[in-house]
């Protein structure tokens, strides 16, 4: 492919570069995602622009976000919107590491004790009891 815009690629070869069904940049199209040229007999074809694009793509996707909130990232001219919607995805994604990084430290205490039976391990207990304490009752009015 050339460094120019102008240059394109079918369906078939920029689905290959990233290791992506056809069915896939398809899909992304038909839901706002995507924009490729069309040529003779209504193929696509996709610029180098389109490469940073899909590559932009699968990036967000890795980060969690879904293909709502990606295509309204990349239609919003409003820099407050997109900023909004980072925003919240950080906080969920902060959320999920912490919960990632609680069962990791779950399961490397499980491979870490000498124990038989590692649930009457005293470490293992401590990792625990946060889940065996009340819960605080929330407060209903009467």
């Amino acid at each position: 492919m050339q460094p120019d815009d102008e240059a394109t690629m079918t369906i078939g070869e920029i689905a290959g570069r990233f290791g992506l069904a056809t069915h896939v940049l398809r899909h992304w199209e038909s839901v706002g995602l995507l924009t490729p040229a069309r040529v003779v007999a209504g193929r696509r074809r996709f610029r180098s622009a389109d490469l940073y694009r899909v590559a932009t793509i699968l990036h967000a996707k890795e980060a969690g976000l879904t293909l709502e909130q990606i295509r309204e990232l990349m239609a919003s001219a409003v820099p407050a919107r997109r900023r909004e919607i980072l925003l919240r995805h950080r906080t969920d994604l902060l959320a999920r590491i912490a919960a990632l990084q609680d069962s990791l430290r779950f399961i490397e205490g499980g491979l870490e004790c000498e124990h038989e039976d590692f649930s009457v391990c005293p470490h293992y207990q401590a990792m625990v009891q946060a889940r065996i304490a009340p819960q605080a009752t929330p407060h209903v009015p009467a």
